[in-house]
């Protein structure tokens, strides 16, 4: 089945998307369709800054809160709520937060493969049940 005929007609607030630590001082919720990712980062001042780039997708950042300098190919742009900014495929990248926490809100067309199991939670939706991610007990 796929993710668009589970979520149609289906109002999701992000409060109840269960989140995954991705590592110390970051944490990540998603909300994809099949052809679209959202993914809700909180990010903390101090991260270990970690330089990456993508060769599949541009990456659409937006800050909704704090402010950071979000580095492209080693240059920083500094962003605060409300900013936006498209990051080209294949660019190295990373996020300094600079007043924070910092919620970053980034979204991939396509949906990322690496980050599916972020929303394994729409298998339960209409159970009555907690969202959850991952292996279920």
């Amino acid at each position: 089945m796929s993710l668009n005929e589970s979520l149609y007609s289906e109002v999701v607030s992000f409060d109840d998307i269960p989140l995954e630590v991705a590592r110390p001082g970051i944490t990540r919720k998603a909300y994809a369709t099949d052809e679209v990712m959202i993914v809700w980062n909180t990010v903390e001042k101090g991260l270990e800054l970690r330089p990456h780039s993508h060769e599949d997708f541009d990456q659409l950042v937006f800050i909704l809160e704090g402010e950071a300098d979000y580095y492209v190919d080693g240059v920083p742009h500094h962003m605060g709520p409300r900013d936006l900014m498209l990051v080209q495929r294949g660019k190295e990248h990373y996020i300094d937060v600079t007043s924070g926490p910092c919620v970053n809100i980034d979204i991939f067309v396509p949906p990322r493969a690496d980050y599916a199991h972020l929303t394994s939670w729409v298998a339960n939706l209409g159970a009555k049940e907690p969202l959850t991610i991952g292996e279920q007990s």
